[in-house]
């Protein structure tokens, strides 16, 4: 087994896949845009507001889109490569999440603030960056809250930007304890875990603006469709993973159902439990599902929606998996007639995608429960972003990590109570 773990460190094959992503991306951003068009485009999406709902497909166009979402993951690539860290499944939950909401809301610019505070935290306590690497990249989420410093606070233009840049710090700084302290609190059952403590940091800052009449509205940009050109492309790039995935496993499919035996309870790396070639298999069938899921109920392949779709293609080496997301779906989609709204709906829409943070507790606990918190997530998620004016990109980890944090407990009393009735009967 030892040997099995070591050869996958040492692989290079899911940053070769990483890289391929890269450069996909930027070929892709060429050809929809020309380079004046970008260098303008990059200019609008780092200068405008990227508070939720800000659809870069909508703002500055397929093309810009694109770029950025390449310069942001090339961006991740560098930092995990100078921290020398290995490509495992976490690597994979971490990239594409940055990725995928680089479609709306992060871009290379308003990340770096919350980067360096992380560094200066770890600089604090005398350990290495890449202790903390993975948090400062998730933590990039409230990267909205850098950029708003711009346009919120009465000053002038550079007093503005140092304390965005300030901001920025701060968040970095605070985010990795938070996080170590939540993670607690919904025991694994929450793969967003980030979400969850940033959306508790944005919540007490947006009341401290507030106090001083400092109020940020939420923004809705958003583009409706779905281009035949992306529907296709999104399919071939999810079967290359699946088809690079079953070449690495020399056709066998035993690994990826034994990885779908897996609860998905954090900590659950794939890559190092089942190894790259299932990892891969599964990814690219759970990138197939999701978007197929917006297809067949007539939805959009938005930023959003597309960076929901590559944030759960990335969490599939780490905790997800037709199984234990499946219900989930079930109970986002069952909720929405039973609630009067459609499925269409925007916000229904990433509910549905994002529901995945939760996979864990189907995996743990089983079918009718994964559907209770699909449903429970759909009615929650509509909700808390109101409570920081659209200022945590992960809007829908925050509302998982509510949802596990009522609804873990309960399912382990029910369980409890139930195996003691039983032991009593015998």
């Amino acid at each position: 087994m030892g040997d099995k773990h070591e050869g996958i460190l040492k692989g290079r094959e899911l940053f070769s896949f990483c890289l391929m992503t890269v450069i996909i991306l930027v070929i892709a951003a060429l050809i929809l845009e020309t380079p004046k068009g970008l260098f303008f485009g990059m200019l609008k999406i780092i200068l405008s507001r990227d508070a939720l709902i800000t659809d870069y497909f909508e703002l500055a166009g397929y093309g810009t889109a694109f770029l950025n979402a390449g310069l942001v993951m090339g961006l991740g690539m560098l930092l995990l490569h100078s921290q020398k860290i290995p490509y495992t499944g976490f690597t994979m939950a971490v990239l594409f999440i940055n990725v995928g909401f680089a479609l709306f809301g992060k871009n290379p610019v308003n990340v770096l603030p919350i980067i360096l505070g992380t560094w200066l935290y770890a600089k604090a306590h005398r350990v290495g960056m890449d202790r903390y690497i993975y948090t400062a990249m998730f933590g990039s989420c409230l990267a909205p809250m850098v950029t708003e410093m711009l346009y919120l606070l009465p000053f002038p233009f550079a007093l503005n930007l140092l304390c965005a840049v300030g901001t920025g710090i701060f968040i970095g700084f605070i985010l990795p304890p938070l996080s170590m302290h939540t993670a607690s609190m919904h025991m694994g059952y929450n793969l967003f875990n980030v979400g969850f403590s940033a959306g508790l940091l944005a919540f007490v800052m947006v009341c401290i603006l507030g106090s001083f009449s400092l109020k940020s509205d939420s923004v809705f940009i958003w583009k409706y469709g779905s281009p035949t050109w992306l529907v296709t492309g999104l399919y071939l790039y999810f079967a290359a993973a699946l088809a690079l995935g079953i070449c690495l496993n020399k056709g066998q499919l035993r690994p990826l159902l034994k990885l779908m035996r897996h609860p998905g309870r954090a900590i659950a790396d794939f890559v190092l439990m089942d190894g790259t070639g299932a990892t891969l298999m599964n990814m690219g069938i759970m990138g197939c599902i999701c978007t197929s899921y917006i297809l067949l109920i007539g939805g959009d392949l938005s930023g959003p929606v597309v960076g929901a779709v590559l944030t759960v293609f990335g969490f599939s080496a780490f905790g997800v998996h037709p199984r234990n997301y499946l219900p989930l779906l079930a109970g986002v989609f069952l909720a929405a007639y039973v609630n009067h709204m459609m499925p269409t709906t925007p916000g229904i829409q990433m509910a549905a995608i994002f529901a995945a943070g939760l996979s864990p507790i189907a995996g743990q606990f089983g079918i009718i429960p994964g559907i209770l918190a699909g449903a429970l997530h759909s009615a929650v998620v509509v909700c808390t972003s109101s409570l920081y004016g659209g200022l945590n990109l992960y809007n829908n980890g925050f509302s998982t990590g509510l949802v596990a944090i009522i609804l873990v407990p309960t399912l382990e009393s029910f369980i409890k109570g139930f195996k003691v009735r039983h032991e009593k009967k015998k």
